[in-house]
């Protein structure tokens, strides 16, 4: 009996790590019982001292015949998993999966001996097979669980298509690919393969506009499948990227499939909507490069500010009068970043200023404004130009407080020739806007022809209660700023 054990009850609430190269390389070609019979093999690992850790009740708990659990773990052990130290009574050991992956494995010698000739045949005397490659060829059929035929066919068509002696490698990588879609029997790539020839015609059109002169390579098919079959795009396409890719810049494979890619994620599929999408990529180029030049800016790329701003610019509402006039605007303004003007384009759409027409509307507004200011700086005798204060402070005089011009003429006048005009004048209209004064007349009768509003009052010299002091904040708590 072992000194120190877990419980019962212990193992039962732990947990039993499954090893990602198992889900990864070994669970997707395993039949469910055995999957079954080594995720529970591997739990009671956790407990080889207990009573029940024995074929008996191992298969009893799965509800299986020991023959059956036997035969699971011999499965696991061809594939290196486990090792039977026993047989009576049975007795099975765990191998680290790294250990698994790492380690030479032995195949027996008769099980691949018609696969070693049928694959030397192959190459037609080209190169010799090593004893290295036919290793990696077993590897990977009792990996991926592909059947001989299978690869035999892929090796074949490898050297076909190449007309030379491919590498291994080439030959692997080409079958791991298919094994991963799926493709492990000789009927599955015997349709795979099928597929390729029936597109031969597209394929020799397609190369003779790119101007290639051999036959297709088994990757060159591969991706020709997928633009044709996968993404849904017809032969008429593929070419007019192909000539449009080739005129401006050298031609690959590689870049036309990015395109295609591209447009497939877009949802682009025909000439007509990949051709209305460029042109209006190139007008967003100009529009970019004419805002640049409003902002006395220079950008080699322009990408990033077309997805990042221009486009955001546009979607708001704003056209591109607009914002080329804005862009005039910020320039003026000494504002010439893009961040910059985006903030003035957020400010202005806040405004409810998206049209020219409004941006004009409010244009005049402002200068209009700045007109009655400067009048009342003159009126007052401050010899300075108008500020985002005046505009402010006059903005809660005729907007916020509705007092009329008139009115604030007036107070221009009560104000001249005081310490602080401007100070003075803002506390009279304060004043007349508290008393509810519309009108010159009932100015005239409240007007404060003594100076106390001169005076600063202070909260000194009484004590608040923290009831009006909440108060005096709550009746500000709504004012906008």
């Amino acid at each position: 009996m072992a000194f120190c054990k877990f419980s019962t009850e212990y193992i039962a609430n732990s947990k039993t790590e499954i090893d990602n190269i198992f889900i990864d390389s070994f669970l997707p070609f395993a039949d469910p019982v055995s999957v079954k019979v080594y995720i529970y093999g591997l739990y009671k690992c956790s407990s080889p001292t207990s009573f029940d850790n024995n074929i008996e009740s191992f298969a009893k708990a799965l509800n299986m015949s020991e023959e059956d659990v036997i035969g699971a773990f011999e499965f696991w052990q061809e594939q290196g998993l486990v090792q039977v130290l026993k047989t009576s009574p049975i007795e099975i050991r765990y191998i680290p999966l790294k250990n698994v992956i790492n380690a030479t494995k032995l195949f027996k010698p008769d099980k691949y001996q018609t696969f070693n000739m049928q694959a030397q045949e192959i190459f037609e005397g080209k190169r010799e097979i090593s004893k290295t490659e036919y290793g990696e060829y077993y590897e990977f059929l009792e990996r991926y669980h592909v059947e001989q035929e299978a690869l035999l066919m892929i090796m074949k068509y490898c050297v076909d298509s190449k007309k030379s002696a491919v590498g291994y490698n080439y030959i692997l990588t080409v079958a791991k690919n298919w094994a991963s879609e799926g493709i492990t029997q000789a009927s599955q790539v015997e349709e795979k393969l099928n597929s390729f020839k029936q597109k031969d015609d597209q394929i020799q059109e397609f190369f003779k506009a790119i101007g290639i002169k051999r036959n297709a390579y088994i990757e060159e098919r591969a991706l020709f499948d997928k633009w044709i079959n996968d993404y849904g795009f017809d032969l008429g396409v593929i070419l007019y990227l192909s000539k449009k890719i080739k005129k401006f810049t050298n031609f690959t494979m590689t870049k036309l499939d990015q395109t295609l890619t591209k447009y497939y994620q877009m949802k682009l599929m025909t000439i007509q909507s990949i051709e209305n999408f460029e042109n209006e990529k190139k007008a967003l180029y100009d529009l970019a490069k004419d805002i640049n030049k409003s902002l006395g800016l220079y950008y080699e790329s322009l990408e990033n500010e077309v997805e990042n701003y221009i486009l955001k610019w546009l979607n708001l509402g704003y056209d591109r009068d607009v914002l080329l006039e804005i862009g005039s605007y910020c320039f003026k303004k000494s504002i010439r970043t893009l961040e910059g003007m985006d903030k003035t384009i957020n400010k202005f759409y806040k405004l409810g200023i998206v049209s020219m027409e409004a941006l004009m509307q409010y244009t005049d507004n402002i200068l209009a404004i700045n007109k009655q200011i400067e009048k009342i700086l003159k009126d007052l005798s401050l010899s300075r130009n108008v500020n985002y204060i005046d505009r402010e402070n006059y903005k809660t005089w005729t907007e916020d407080w509705k007092l009329s011009q008139e009115l604030v003429n007036y107070g221009v006048e009560l104000s001249k020739n005081k310490d602080n005009p401007m100070k003075y004048l803002s506390r009279v209209l304060a004043d007349w806007h508290m008393k509810g004064i519309n009108s010159i007349e009932e100015a005239k009768n409240n007007t404060p022809i003594n100076n106390n509003i001169e005076k600063t009052k202070t909260l000194q010299g009484r004590s608040y209660s923290k009831e009006e002091i909440n108060a005096l904040f709550e009746s500000i708590d709504d004012v906008e700023i």
